[in-house]
């Protein structure tokens, strides 16, 4: 990873009962910050019969509890992916109850202020929905401190305009908070070149995007991955550190050509990003409350936030006094090339992204 030029990783799901101090030093003696997802298969909010509950609560905080030490911890994520259709936007009060939850917890533990976000499917009638809906209100305990954008538009060859990351860019400008690819790199038709990387740390897009990661550390059969541990076996053989027919321990062979070309790109990226003696806080909008529309967001304004051990019993939420407004969704542009969750087949338990990024928060 530090050969790659990575400076932070992304972990989907972790033992909470497990030892990370050695993974975690060795990650930070290579300069590498690390991302972790708090939810499991098991705890994560449902999209179509929310709620969220003690038993996910207790999970999620375990999580914090056993990387809140660790200096290279950059922040975790209540949730990936969750909002996969435009049909099931009526948990995106459960996602934020959840952030609202567990920063609550992190103060009273007398943690630093661990930022914590969220992981977004790449849907173009929802993009600027959610990610203001998850910012507004006014109400910092409430709203998510980082946003990730899970995004395949981009597939070699094709441009900023052509790709629709120039939408993506129009829809970021001034955002209240640090967003991010938190995956990226299509794979359709292959090889994949990362071209993408110039224009999210060049002009285009580096004064309001953060960074890139880039989906995923360990080849599998979806064929994402940047290297390998060994060749493929039979699906069926058993063994240790063999899973999927992939082994997951050993030497690390890089992926021809993709680990390559990216390390190419990270080499020659120079974002700027801005000083903090120059920011300038008036100069991002906080995002007004979208008010339900057609085209499936059906969160009307900033609605009262369900409270632990809530279930979603109807159709549709009352509305709590704030301020609302309205989102458009974007214009025409690339279909995501990787629909909701499609990417994750056959993920295994030690998944990683990679990434480089060039803004540091708290």
């Amino acid at each position: 990873m530090k050969t790659l030029g990575a400076n932070t990783i992304r972990v989907y799901h972790v033992d909470a009962d497990a030892d990370h101090s050695g993974c975690m030093s060795a990650f930070a003696d290579a300069g590498i910050y690390t991302l972790i997802d708090m939810d499991s298969f098991d705890t994560y909010i449902l999209p179509n019969n929310p709620w969220w509950n003690q038993t996910q609560f207790d999970a999620y905080s375990k999580v914090m509890d056993a990387f809140e030490k660790y200096d290279n911890l950059l922040g975790l994520f209540v949730g990936n992916e969750i909002i996969a259709m435009n049909n099931q936007s009526l948990a995106a009060p459960y996602i934020k109850a959840s952030a609202r939850d567990l920063k609550a917890y992190r103060d009273s533990k007398g943690y630093r202020k661990i930022p914590i976000g969220y992981s977004a499917t790449d849907i173009a009638e929802l993009r600027p929905m959610i990610q203001d809906y998850l910012t507004c209100g006014g109400n910092a305990s409430e709203n998510i401190d980082f946003y990730g954008l899970n995004s395949y538009q981009w597939c070699d060859p094709t441009d900023y305009q052509t790709s629709g990351y120039s939408n993506l860019e129009e829809q970021a400008k001034n955002f209240p908070v640090p967003i991010f690819f938190s995956e990226t790199g299509c794979n359709k038709p292959g090889p994949r070149l990362f071209e993408d990387q110039a224009s999210i740390f060049g002009p285009s897009m580096v004064n309001d995007w953060s960074g890139a990661i880039i989906y995923e550390w360990i080849e599998e059969s979806n064929n994402y991955g940047l290297i390998s541990y060994g060749p493929k076996v039979d699906a069926t053989v058993t063994g240790t550190n063999i899973d999927g027919g992939y082994t997951r321990a050993g030497k690390p062979t890089p992926v021809s050509p993709d680990f390559s070309n990216l390390s190419k790109q990270w080499a020659t990226a120079t974002p700027t990003g801005v000083a903090r003696s120059n920011y300038d806080a008036t100069s991002v909008s906080t995002r007004a409350c979208p008010t339900s529309t057609a085209s499936g967001w059906l969160v009307n304004g900033n609605v009262a936030l369900p409270s632990l051990g809530e279930t979603l019993t109807g159709s549709s939420y009352s509305s709590a006094p704030s301020a609302t407004g309205t989102a458009n969704p974007s214009a025409s542009e690339t279909q995501n090339a990787v629909g909701g969750s499609k990417e994750i087949a056959g993920m295994g338990a030690g998944l990683v992204g990679v990434m480089m990024f060039f803004t540091f928060w708290l």
